[in-house]
């Protein structure tokens, strides 16, 4: 027994990372599915948006970047699709500079019509054409949705916004217009015109500015989507009531996607997470048992 033991501990590294290499991957490919229960924080960001009135405009800000995008990109997906299905209006901005870009690449995700729809320029994506499509459903660009881009300053933009947008924002990104002149943005003069904030925030500026400058100060209801690593930071916010709803990580963008009635890429990934960890923890309890086994033999020998 021993022996098996001291062979254990001596398996080579690599064998271990193709190990969890197939448990990543073999999950896709048979199509193995797993249940999503959906928590408490979850469903209050879907009863938050889900009561929303048809025609609502919702703020979107993508504080994230590529390296975030396994975690925050199906959330984007997710509520890109749930507002255009319920004619819920959005606009778009980002604190971080790439975030949206990241949007863009989302609602390219979700437009089932985008080997029509959609040209390429230099290294960025700009859409062809003044719709999305998703299903039977559609979304015009300028009076359902609007992507305003970047803007530097981190919480002074959303203070600036607090009292003039068009001081913070004064064209959008794709075709460089001043925004009065898009329908969508018509009466929509500072923050506290929006009915909602939706935040994917992976650090600063973030869900934490949102909350003290957006909630606190202009009283906008803000629903956000943040990494695992982020989310035990902005829980208080949620306990305090401050944020309506709050997903975290890849879990939380499976729930949502189960939620919204379209499991996807997140609930895809967190079967493949699944059986990683289950051969991690496998891993761990064999080593010790190993460890602590051949440990105390050749001890008994000295």
């Amino acid at each position: 027994m021993q022996r098996i033991f001291e062979k254990l501990l001596a398996i080579d590294r690599r064998i271990i990372f193709l190990v969890i290499f197939l448990a990543l991957s073999i999950p896709i490919f048979l199509g193995i599915k797993i249940n999503i229960k959906v928590t408490d924080e979850v469903q209050i960001f879907y009863d938050a948006i889900s009561s929303l009135p048809s025609g609502s405009r919702i703020m979107v800000a993508c504080d994230y970047d590529p390296g975030s995008e396994p975690e925050l990109q199906p959330m984007a997906e997710s509520g890109f699709r749930y507002f255009i299905q319920n004619n819920l209006r959005f606009v778009i901005i980002g604190l971080w500079p790439q975030g949206p870009m990241q949007a863009n690449k989302a609602l390219v995700s979700i437009n089932e019509a985008k080997d029509e729809f959609i040209v390429e320029n230099g290294d960025t994506l700009y859409f062809g054409t003044d719709l999305i499509v998703v299903g039977p459903d559609t979304a015009r660009y300028g009076i359902d949705f609007v992507n305003l881009g970047f803007q530097a300053g981190n919480e002074l933009v959303i203070q600036r916004m607090g009292s003039s947008i068009k001081a913070a924002f004064a064209s959008d990104l794709r075709l460089g217009k001043p925004i009065e002149e898009f329908d969508i943005m018509r009466g929509l003069n500072q923050l506290s015109d929006f009915d909602f904030i939706f935040n994917l925030s992976a650090g600063y500026p973030g869900t934490v500015e949102w909350v003290q400058f957006a909630v606190d100060r202009f009283h906008v209801a803000c629903g956000a989507g943040n990494t695992a690593v982020q989310a035990p930071q902005v829980y208080p916010y949620l306990d305090s009531g401050q944020l309506s709803g709050l997903m975290g990580g890849m879990k939380g963008a499976a729930e949502l996607e189960k939620v919204v009635g379209h499991k996807a890429k997140a609930t895809m990934f967190m079967v493949s997470q699944t059986a990683a960890h289950i051969f991690v923890i496998l891993f761990i309890v064999i080593g010790n048992i190993a460890y602590f086994a051949t440990r105390g033999k050749s001890g008994r020998k000295g």
